[in-house]
């Protein structure tokens, strides 16, 4: 039998980018809360800027979040496995923060990114003894597609005819990975630990299992995907966890570059956080940013984790934003436009 699975995921990165809507939480752009009566301190207000930089989690509040292939066990065969882990052996954040840029802001197709990738990393080489089709799976979001289609590029190095298949969100394609509809799919360590944890509830989802540490979260997962008719690859150094931005005029006027900087000089009543709707009750966003921070915001408001959030920061709206640390926004040079642009 298959564990139970949250229905909302205890790690934001994932369930922030597949959330369905924001009708439960107010109306995009609409504040979350009123400034609490137990709010302290003067806080920041927001100051406008059309370059974006991430606070460091200094003190390590975000779970391993690593990019980890997860296989339907029985299509794990030696030569499927060591093509896909040739892969996480060379992605590194920054690459993929790069790749992201190239397909969201650049325009490159994820497959023409992928193969520009593969091909730089020599990602042909060593790799073969492959026979037979194999189906990569990818959700619903674009960084997703793009490490899928790296997957299909070394799996096709290997000998195996791979396609690409969209699979949707995780809730829809975990039972179809455990039932062999397809065949891989790159996975997120952290979250997936959470949501194939056979003892959590929406009680306890705030108590998360997985570790900061990837060499822990992988040993927890590992159990856990057994139980589930799944076998793990090798976890890549690539992460995509939340990111808290400010823009570059904030940081420079502030002085802040970590989030326990931004703690001491920025909780309190002026400061706005946006962030996806789930974000006040999730133990990797605004909850842990006040319990491992004690950073207090006056404001929450209610956006997308990424595009509206960035924009509401860069357009002086909220002093933080909610963003993932592969975020396009976070490759050298890029500027944010506080208005959408014709293409979104």
């Amino acid at each position: 039998m298959s564990p139970k699975r949250l229905t909302i995921m205890a790690a934001i990165p994932i369930a922030g980018v597949l959330a369905v809507g924001l009708t439960a939480c107010g109306d995009p752009g609409s504040s979350g809360t009123t400034a609490p009566e137990d709010v302290t301190g003067e806080g920041c207000e927001p100051i406008a800027g059309d370059t974006l930089v991430a606070l460091k989690d200094d003190k390590n509040l975000q779970a391993s979040e690593n990019l980890v292939p997860a296989f339907n066990a029985d299509s794990a065969d030696d030569a499927a496995v060591d093509a896909v882990n040739s892969v996480s052996a060379v992605l590194t954040t920054q690459d993929l923060t790069d790749l992201n840029k190239k397909v969201d802001i650049d325009r490159m197709t994820p497959m023409d990114a992928a193969e520009d990738y593969a091909k730089s990393n020599d990602l042909a080489t060593g790799i073969s003894d492959g026979s037979g089709s194999v189906v990569v799976g990818h959700a619903n979001f674009s960084e997703s597609q793009i490490v899928a289609s790296i997957y299909k590029s070394a799996l096709d190095a290997a000998g195996f005819e791979a396609e690409l298949k969209d699979v949707g969100n995780r809730e829809a394609y975990l039972p179809a990975l455990e039932d062999g509809d397809f065949d891989v799919i790159p996975e997120y360590a952290a979250s997936l630990t959470e949501t194939l944890n056979p003892d959590a509830s929406a009680d306890d989802a705030q108590d998360p299992v997985a570790s900061p540490e990837i060499g822990e979260t992988m040993e927890t997962l590992s159990g856990f995907a057994s139980d589930a008719g799944l076998a793990m690859g090798e976890p890549a150094e690539a992460s995509t966890q939340n990111a808290y931005v400010v823009t570059q005029a904030f940081a420079d006027e502030h002085g802040v570059e970590t989030l326990s900087e931004f703690a001491d000089k920025c909780s309190g009543k002026a400061s706005v956080l946006a962030g996806p709707p789930e974000c006040p009750e999730r133990v990797y966003c605004q909850l842990g940013l006040q319990e491992t921070y004690e950073i207090q915001f006056g404001d929450f408001k209610s956006l997308d984790i990424g595009t509206s959030s960035k924009r509401s920061v860069v357009s002086g709206e909220s002093t933080v934003g909610t963003v993932t640390t592969t975020d396009s926004a976070l490759a050298e040079g890029v500027k944010v436009d506080p208005e959408p642009s014709d293409e979104d």
